[in-house]
């Protein structure tokens, strides 16, 4: 059976759209343009030492967010430098409102991180919101779009008819952080197909379901050319974890997400979400 009649008969290998993509209000409001002095900080973390692209991240959302303190702590072993910071905010700022809106640089959930900003803001004792990650989201799926165009792994444009030529015939999503983070990934995977008009199915490098399975189930269908769009930023995995898992199933690599502009405006959305909010 071809392709294109596969996509027809084997349209369950979509990701499902019965999962909703969460609360429509959720990362979609714009930071107000001025804020008074003792609005909170927009701390932001991750994974590591909050180096390289997430700097490059912090530095992107300084400058498109002049009116935001952007504080930026890498969690590393213990999240103390987070503690820090939320700590250094509060003394900034009235007792009794909130000193900061602590934004995960994630694509995803990753228990490691949960548990470490859960920890450093119990032992702040601060008053602080903690956001969601980042996804599921349309900006996310535009930047996995367009990080893939930049391999010739995607035509630029969004397509829009299935006989438009494109340079692959089915898309793995990676992911890391678990079944949990494979489940919240399944409408970013929605989105993306979307836009390709593609399968992309949804699979974890550290864990099942697998970069293998998913391939498997993609070429069962007639997907010879697989291409792995890894839905990280950086820090959440080791920098050849993606790219040995594509070169394993015989596929080409799109690289990680880092510091897109579109990542940087979804973690502002997401701190003006929750000033929205209050």
């Amino acid at each position: 059976m071809g392709l294109e009649s596969a996509h027809v008969s084997e349209s369950s290998i979509l990701p499902v759209r019965g999962r909703a993509v969460r609360p429509s209000g959720r990362h979609r409001r714009p930071v107000p343009s001025q804020l008074p002095p003792e609005a909170p900080a927009l701390v932001l973390t991750t994974l590591g030492d909050g180096s390289g692209a997430i700097a490059e991240l912090a530095a992107l959302i300084r400058a498109d967010n002049p009116q935001i303190q952007v504080r930026l702590a890498g969690l590393g072993e213990d999240a103390k430098e987070l503690t820090s910071e939320l700590e250094a905010a509060a003394r900034e700022r009235p007792e009794d409102g909130v000193a900061a809106i602590v934004v995960p640089l994630l694509a995803g959930p990753h228990p490691v991180a949960d548990r470490l900003i859960a920890t450093a803001v119990a032992a702040s004792g601060v008053s602080v919101t903690v956001t969601d990650s980042l996804g599921p989201h349309p900006l996310l799926a535009e930047a996995l779009h367009i990080r893939l165009a930049e391999k010739g792994l995607a035509r630029e444009d969004r397509m829009r008819l299935l006989n438009v030529s494109s340079p692959v015939d089915g898309i793995i999503l990676a992911t890391v952080g678990g079944e949990n983070a494979v489940a919240e990934a399944q409408p970013t995977a929605v989105l993306l197909a979307s836009r390709l008009t593609l399968p992309v199915l949804v699979a974890s490098l550290d864990s099942a379901p697998g970069v293998a399975e998913a391939a498997e189930r993609l070429r069962g269908i007639g997907a010879e050319r697989i291409a792995l769009s890894p839905c990280v930023l950086g820090p959440e995995a080791a920098p050849e974890l993606a790219s040995d898992a594509a070169a394993a199933i015989g596929a080409d690599c799109a690289e990680v997400l880092g510091a897109h502009g579109l990542i940087a405006a979804l973690a502002a959305r997401a701190y003006g979400s929750i000033l929205s909010a209050d």
